[in-house]
């Protein structure tokens, strides 16, 4: 057994670059393999929707350093991602839709894309396009009003940030992973069988060849 656990040689270098039938055979077949998983099971759609977060560091912090704006920024952002999962938020979402319970949407079927300046992506997964298209215009809408009631009553948020839905409705629809990432792991794998089964088997000589 000292032989399976032991470096590769050269033989074993020059065995594995001689087999390219084998590479371009198990390329062909962890591709087939990857996209037939994908048909016959297929990932959920992700639905996305955007909110426009402005948070006017010119207005709110006029003569102060970049290095105050930034923890201003990174403060500001953080409470408006708590608000984003808070209770109420996600009690609404799962209101709209009637079958997800609170949980269920924070742990596996929404996700929070690039929260900070700019627009922030509320990506909601299902096996229903039209569920998914529902979760995350819904949970967009939710986050704005939430957002928006702080910030008039000035409880927490700062005055000066200003929030706008952008894309709540004909949200764009995909599968997630997508067949390129199935074809890619299962091409991966074969490759990666292959090597190993290049490396484990050693082909015995015929008898009376030395």
């Amino acid at each position: 057994m000292n032989w399976l656990f032991a470096a590769p040689t050269l033989d074993d270098l020059l065995r594995l670059l001689r087999a390219w039938r084998l590479w371009v055979l198990g390329a062909l077949a962890g591709a087939l393999l990857g996209a037939a998983l994908y048909y016959l099971a297929p990932p959920p759609y992700s639905a996305r929707a955007t909110v426009l977060v402005d948070f006017n560091l010119e207005e709110a912090w006029p003569q102060d350093t970049d290095r105050q704006q930034f923890y201003y920024l990174e403060r500001e952002t953080r409470k408006l991602e708590e608000i984003a999962w808070s209770d109420d938020v996600l009690q609404a979402v799962a209101q709209t839709d009637g079958t997800a319970t609170i949980l269920e949407l924070r742990e596996k079927r929404l996700r929070l894309s690039q929260p900070g300046e700019g627009g922030w992506h509320f990506y909601a997964s299902d096996r229903d396009p039209g569920r998914a298209a529902l979760l995350a215009g819904a949970w967009a809408r939710a986050f704005s009003q939430a957002a928006l009631t702080r910030i008039g009553r000035s409880t927490g948020l700062n005055s000066f940030i200003e929030i706008e839905v952008t894309e709540s409705t004909e949200l764009p629809l995909e599968r997630t992973p997508r067949l390129s990432s199935y074809l890619l792991a299962g091409t991966a794998a074969m490759l990666f069988f292959g090597a190993v089964l290049l490396l484990v088997w050693k082909p015995t000589a015929p008898s009376g060849v030395p």
